[in-house]
C-alpha cells in the first residue's frame, strides 16, 4: 500500500498533500455530492476524475486505461437499440395486452405488469423498462380508478429483481461482468434460478401489503377492456427489424464467451445494424436526421457519469486505498471465505439501500479484485462475484434512493400528482429488501459454500 502511494506522489501529487487522503476524499466530496442530487452526477464525477489527473494522483494515459470501454460500449449499444426499439410501442402494447388477459382484475393487473417489468428487466436494463412501463400503469390505475402506489411500488421491486438475473439487467451487473469476465450465460446459470423465488415471495408480501385492498368497479373493469392494444404499434416494419436484432444481439451474449467476444462488440454491432435497418432506403440527409435523433435519446449522462467514476476509481486504487480496505475486510472475517462472502452480500445490500449502487459496485470491484492472492486466484473469486451482484441489485430495493430507476419511477408519480414519499417508501421496502437478501444468502450458501 506504501509503495503504491509513493508511486502516486511520484507522479506529482500536488499541494504537498498525501495523495491517498486526496483520491479518498475526492472519492467521499463526489458520492456525497451526488447524494444531496443538487447537481448533475456526470458533471460532479468528470469534475472528480479530473481533480485525479491535475491533482497528480493518475496521469492522462492511466486515467483512460481505467476506464471500462467494455461497460461503456454495451451500454451505449443496447441503449441505442432500446432507443430504437420503444419507437415501435411494443412495450404499451404488452402492458396493454396483460392488463386484459386478466380482464382488469385490480390484483391480476398488479402481477402482470410486475412479471412484464422483470422479464423486461432481464433482458434489456431495469432503468428503461421503468421509463416506458410506468407511464402505461398510471393510464391502466387511472382507468381502473385505484390508487397507482401499489402497482409502482411492485414495478420498482420487479425491475431491480429481475434485472439481478442476466449481464445485460442492471448496471452493476455490467461492470462486475466486465471487471471479472463473467459472460451473459455465466449470470444467467448462476443468478437467474434464484430469481423467480425471491419475485415470487416478494409478490407474495405485496399481497399482504396491498393486495386485499384492491378492489375496482365492473364499470372501471369494462373500461380497461375497451383499450385497444393494436393502437400502441406504431411501426410494423420496424418492430420486425428490433425484433430481429434484440434476438441475434441476446443470442450473441449466450454464446460470446466461447467465441471470445466482449459483449459490448455485439451490442455495438447490434445497435449498427438497427440503425441501418432502420433508415433503409431513406436519402443521406433523413438518415443523418434519424441517426441524430436517436443519439440525442441515449442517457449520455450516464455514460460520462461512469467514465469520470472509473477514473475517480482508480485514482483511489492507484494509492493503494483499496488494497487497504481489502486487508482489512479479510482481518474482520478472519479470511474465512465463508464469511467473506456473507459480508460482501449484506454490506453490498445495506449500502446498495443507502446510496446509488452504481458508485458503489465500482469501488467494491478493485476491492474484490485484490482479494484474489488470498483465496486462490481469480477463479476462486467467483462466489465473491456472486455475491456483489446479489447484494448490489436486490439491496437496490431498499430505498427511493438504491437505484436509478426506482427515482425513474418516483419521478412519474410525481408528475401525475401521486408523490412517493421516501419514508413511505422505505417502510414497506427495507424489509421486503431483507427478505430477498436471506433467501440470496441460503442460495449462496448451499449452492457454493457448502
Amino acid at each position: 500500500m506504501h509503495e503504491m502511494a509513493s508511486d502516486a506522489v511520484a507522479h506529482g501529487a500536488i499541494f504537498g498533500l498525501n495523495p491517498l487522503w486526496l483520491a479518498v476524499g475526492i472519492l467521499l466530496g463526489v458520492y456525497a455530492v451526488v447524494m444531496m442530487e443538487r447537481f448533475n452526477r456526470a458533471v460532479l464525477a468528470l469534475l472528480g476524475a479530473g481533480m485525479m489527473v491535475l491533482g497528480g494522483i493518475l496521469t492522462q494515459q492511466q486515467a483512460i486505461a481505467g476506464v471500462d470501454f467494455n461497460t461503456i460500449g454495451l451500454l451505449t449499444g443496447m441503449m441505442v437499440i432500446v432507443a430504437i426499439s420503444q419507437k415501435t410501442g411494443m412495450f404499451q402494447y404488452v402492458a396493454i395486452r396483460s392488463a386484459k388477459i386478466v380482464r382488469g382484475e385490480p390484483w391480476g393487473v398488479l402481477v402482470m405488469l410486475s412479471v412484464i417489468t422483470a422479464i423486461f428487466s432481464a433482458f434489456l436494463d431495469n432503468v428503461t423498462t421503468v421509463l416506458l412501463v410506468a407511464p402505461v400503469t398510471l393510464l391502466i390505475t387511472d382507468a381502473l380508478g385505484v390508487r397507482p402506489y401499489p402497482y409502482l411500488f411492485a414495478q420498482i421491486l420487479a425491475s431491480n429483481i429481475g434485472g439481478t438475473s442476466t449481464l445485460i439487467g442492471d448496471p452493476p451487473n455490467i461492470m462486475i461482468g466486465s471487471a471479472a469476465h463473467l459472460s451473459f450465460y455465466d449470470f444467467l446459470v448462476n443468478l437467474a434460478p434464484i430469481i423467480p423465488l425471491i419475485f415470487l415471495l416478494t409478490l407474495a408480501a405485496i399481497w399482504f401489503m396491498f393486495g386485499r385492498d384492491l378492489h375496482a368497479t365492473q364499470e372501471n373493469r369494462d373500461l380497461i377492456m375497451q383499450f385497444n392494444e393494436r393502437e400502441a404499434i406504431k411501426d410494423v416494419p420496424l418492430l420486425k427489424k428490433s425484433l430481429l436484432v434484440l434476438f441475434l444481439v441476446i443470442g450473441g451474449f449466450t454464446v460470446a464467451h466461447h467465441f471470445h467476444l466482449e459483449p459490448a462488440s455485439i451490442a455495438m454491432t447490434g445497435a449498427a445494424l438497427l440503425l441501418l435497418l432502420q433508415t433503409w432506403g431513406q436519402s443521406l440527409s433523413d438518415k443523418d436526421h434519424a441517426y441524430e435523433g436517436i443519439m440525442a435519446e441515449v442517457e449520455w449522462t450516464t455514460i460520462f457519469f461512469f467514465v469520470g467514476l472509473f477514473i475517480i476509481v482508480t485514482g483511489v486504487e492507484h494509492t493503494g486505498a483499496i488494497a487497504w480496505l481489502a486487508e482489512q475486510t479479510l482481518a474482520l472475517t478472519g479470511g474465512d471465505f465463508n464469511a467473506t462472502v456473507g459480508a460482501v452480500l449484506w454490506i453490498s445490500a445495506i449500502a446498495s439501500a443507502l446510496i446509488d449502487n452504481i458508485p458503489f459496485v465500482a469501488t467494491m470491484i478493485p476491492m474484490i479484485q485484490n482479494m484474489g492472492p488470498t483465496f486462490g486466484g481469480d477463479a476462486a473469486l467467483v462466489p465473491l462475484w456472486w455475491a456483489l451482484a446479489l447484494g448490489a441489485c436486490l439491496g437496490g430495493n431498499g430505498s427511493l434512493i438504491g437505484a436509478s430507476a426506482n427515482l425513474i419511477v418516483a419521478g412519474f408519480a410525481q408528475r401525475a400528482g401521486h408523490p412517493i414519499r421516501f419514508l413511505q417508501f422505505m417502510r414497506h421496502a427495507f424489509v421486503l429488501m431483507l427478505l430477498s437478501i436471506v433467501v440470496a444468502h441460503a442460495y449462496l450458501y448451499l449452492r457454493y459454500l457448502s
